[in-house]
């Protein structure tokens, strides 16, 4: 035994089961079991939600005759006339620009009372939180659909529910960003008297921008996605033709414009990549794959251009006559074209600006539509029937995401992919994945499997994949290496550097992505429902359309506590396992 117990064990590096031994544990903290319970229960809710769908591969190859059997009424795919086309490409774009900077801009006073560094105190930072998780919770078509009543028809009810619903995702990024800072700059402008803009301009400002900058165009991309469904409530766009089209039975238009969308969203997603590597280049979590092939050594010029100092930058004299190099024309040229871009879209957009006083006389009128809330003609039994429903398809497609996103989002990260061909693979599957909208992917998956809540999984699970495999990799490339640099030089595989150090070290990340994949989820599912999905959006939808509002708010309002007690589960599971 003695000579047994002298031995190192087959796991632990020579030398060190002295250190390990002299070392006691910490015991683990009931509520850290208490928050590993609730997490092994969630994902077994899950499992059991897979289950009651009854998503069966074999009966989906059966049903494949009806893809074949619609296709065929169908015939060949049709596209709006050319000028058409291109006059709705420009208008769904510069609609969603619009939004998105609206958003962007709203959200960093959000953000900055938000933060836990840079509130005022604990009751600001409670309702700027608040402010985000409620905006977050609002789906944007119930907004669009708000909006629809109190503006004129056409793109400023799209821009509005964009730009409000997006402030939820966008504050909370920017105000997690604020947190991480280092307070050392923003501390000595303090100490040197300067007031609370001139530390957030000098001290915050340049440290958060890249991430910032990487969270707007991130969340663009999402938002182009999203306006497919806004046209069903009436905001012009692609979506507002797709949505007609289906209506009047043209498969084939609709199928067409389904496409045109679906190859926008990828362009839209490799422009974003080009401008994060133009201006992100230095920062290796900001870039994928589409920027290492543009800009293949800008990381290590942005290295090397940190250890030099310019001449001009020797002095204030100097500064003053700072000569326009190659470098600096390209950047002013960048950002002339991003202020036509912006201003191109504002115009396009065809915004009619009287709306904003005039819309202040309809006011009353359409909250009194909205409130008080009711079920109206619906069983309230019913009605939480569907939001469980909705609930249960939420978590059976985060469930059905979690692998395929832990594979794929690995293998795309630079310090886990044993190639860079595979970690190419890999970046391009996501980012195809990613430019489908769930909207396109249910309706086709309906037609095969028929209505219910097996078509709203599948496409929820499949559209998942792209976003969390994208955010788990960025994650695993942000973990300090110095573990996985110390595993290498023991003899340690790739694999059990990857298990020991590298999932270890992100786990508080991939919790943190996962719950946000369910809150996501939920939301979507809701909108799913509009097309056949299952769940709460069919009631949703003849709310809508039957013009009972007040049934509206009452599902909206079930959806907000649903988000809020997700959003709860989720900070606490990060303060538990951080």
């Amino acid at each position: 035994m003695t000579i047994l117990s002298g031995a190192p064990r087959a796991h632990e590096v020579p030398g060190s089961a002295t250190v390990a031994d002299r070392t006691p544990r910490r015991p683990i903290s009931p509520e850290r079991i208490a928050a590993g319970l609730t997490l092994l229960a969630l994902v077994v809710l899950g499992i059991l939600a897979v289950n009651e769908v009854g998503i069966s591969i074999p009966a989906m190859v059966q049903s494949w005759g009806n893809a074949e059997n619609f296709m065929a009424r169908v015939g060949g795919l049709s596209f709006p006339e050319p000028a058409d086309l291109a006059w709705l490409i420009a208008l769904t774009v510069g609609l969603v620009l619009v939004g998105t900077l609206l958003a962007a801009v709203l959200s960093v006073p959000i953000a900055y009372l938000a933060a836990s560094n840079t509130t005022p105190g604990n009751g600001w930072r409670a309702a700027a939180r608040f402010v985000g998780v409620l905006t977050r919770a609002l789906p944007d078509v119930v907004l669009a659909m708000a909006f629809v009543l109190m503006f004129s028809l056409g793109t400023l009810p799209g821009i509005l529910a964009i730009g409000i619903h997006s402030i939820g995702m966008i504050s909370k990024m920017f105000a997690d960003a604020i947190e991480q800072i280092d307070e050392g700059p923003r501390l000595a402008i303090r100490a040197a008297g300067g007031s609370k803009m001139q530390e957030f301009a000098s001290g915050i400002l340049p440290q958060v921008l890249p991430s910032w900058v990487a969270t707007v165009l991130h969340r663009n991309d999402i938002n182009l996605r999203g306006s497919v469904v806004l046209g069903y409530v009436g905001v012009a766009g692609l979506g507002l033709e797709m949505s007609y089209a289906f209506k009047a039975l043209n498969y084939g238009k609709g199928l067409g414009i389904a496409l045109v969308i679906f190859i926008l969203c990828v362009a839209m997603e490799i422009v974003s990549s080009m401008v994060r590597g133009a201006m992100l280049g230095g920062q290796k979590q900001t870039r994928s794959w589409i920027d290492r092939l543009i800009h293949p050594r800008l990381g290590d010029r942005a290295s090397d251009a940190a250890s030099t100092t310019p001449a001009w930058a020797a002095s204030p004299q100097t500064a003053v006559r700072r000569p326009w190099t190659a470098e600096r024309v390209r950047n002013t040229i960048g950002v002339v074209i991003t202020a036509l871009v912006v201003i191109g879209s504002v115009v396009v957009s065809q915004i009619n600006w009287m709306d904003f006083f005039t819309f202040w006389a309809k006011l009353p009128e359409v909250a009194a539509k909205f409130w008080p809330p009711s079920f109206g003609s619906y069983d309230a039994s019913a009605m939480f029937t569907a939001m469980r429903d909705t609930v249960a398809i939420a978590l059976a497609a985060t469930v059905l995401t979690l692998l395929p996103s832990l594979i794929l989002g690995s293998l795309a990260a630079s310090n886990v992919a044993p190639s860079s061909g595979a970690r190419g693979v890999a970046r391009f599957l996501l980012v195809g994945i990613r430019g489908i909208p769930e909207l396109i992917l249910a309706i086709v998956l309906v037609v095969i499997t028929g209505l219910g809540a097996q078509a709203g999984v599948i496409a929820l699970a499949i559209g998942g994949i792209g976003l969390l495999g994208k955010l788990i990799a960025d994650s695993f490339e942000e973990v300090d290496r110095g573990p996985e640099r110390a595993l290498r030089a023991v003899g340690a595989t790739r694999l059990q550097t990857y298990t020991s150090a590298t999932v270890p070290q992100g786990m508080q990340a991939l919790i943190g992505h996962s719950f946000y994949m369910l809150d996501t989820n939920i939301r979507a599912a809701t909108i799913l429902g509009i097309v056949g999905g299952g769940g709460v959006g069919y009631y949703l939808l003849n709310a809508s359309q039957g013009s009972r509002y007040e049934t509206v708010t009452a599902i909206v309002l079930m959806i907000l506590a649903t988000v809020l007690i997700v959003e709860g589960l989720a900070m606490w599971m990060r303060k538990v396992f951080r």
